[in-house]
């Protein structure tokens, strides 16, 4: 068994202002308790409320899209679980990042949305995004990348970046990178 050293770990996630971090296999219930002891510990840092909220909506929305593609894809534990890491900058940003496996077709139009996304400016992200909202649901039809997305993408101070890497066997890990 791997032994480490737990006090170099802590002194490794402070010097790196690391807030939360995660991985292993995401349940709807996980995503709650998680994002509960995130919007805690912001509130004990006393972040303001907006920038609070911001955060704990971009750690709702990609670990929810991350379960709900697993879900889709009929993943079993192992290939459903995720990556999250959240990081404070020490001066009221934050970085927040989710990574899981997908089917390596599924990166490049992933990218590819991602990039036009943050290609956009901030009035085009809100006409994005009220168009987004007047589109119709249709039933059966996959919801990932739509609203959730552009909301963090016009809260974002940054563009947002994502990146994939081949694993093999069809599959690909996937991140998407967000700093509020």
């Amino acid at each position: 068994m791997l032994d480490i050293d737990f006090l170099d770990l802590r002194e490794l996630l402070h010097s790196h202002h690391i807030l939360l971090c995660f991985n292993g296999p995401i349940s709807r219930s996980l995503i709650e308790e998680i994002g509960l002891a995130l919007k805690n510990y912001l509130d004990a840092e006393h972040t303001h409320p907006g920038a609070a909220m911001d955060v704990f909506g971009a750690y709702v929305e990609m670990t929810q899209n991350i379960r709900h593609y697993a879900i889709r894809k009929g993943y079993g534990e192992s290939e459903s679980a995720a990556t999250i890491l959240v990081a404070s900058d020490g001066q009221g940003g934050y970085l927040i990042q989710a990574g899981n496996v997908i089917e390596a077709e599924d990166a490049a139009p992933l990218l590819e949305r991602i990039a036009h996304l943050a290609a956009m400016d901030s009035v085009e992200l809100k006409r994005a995004y009220k168009e987004q909202l007047r589109r119709p649901i249709t039933p059966g039809a996959s919801s990932g990348a739509g609203l959730g997305l552009i909301d963090i993408a016009r809260k974002s101070r940054c563009p947002l970046s994502a990146t994939q890497r081949p694993l093999g066997g069809g599959k690909a890990f996937f991140s998407l990178r967000a700093i509020l």
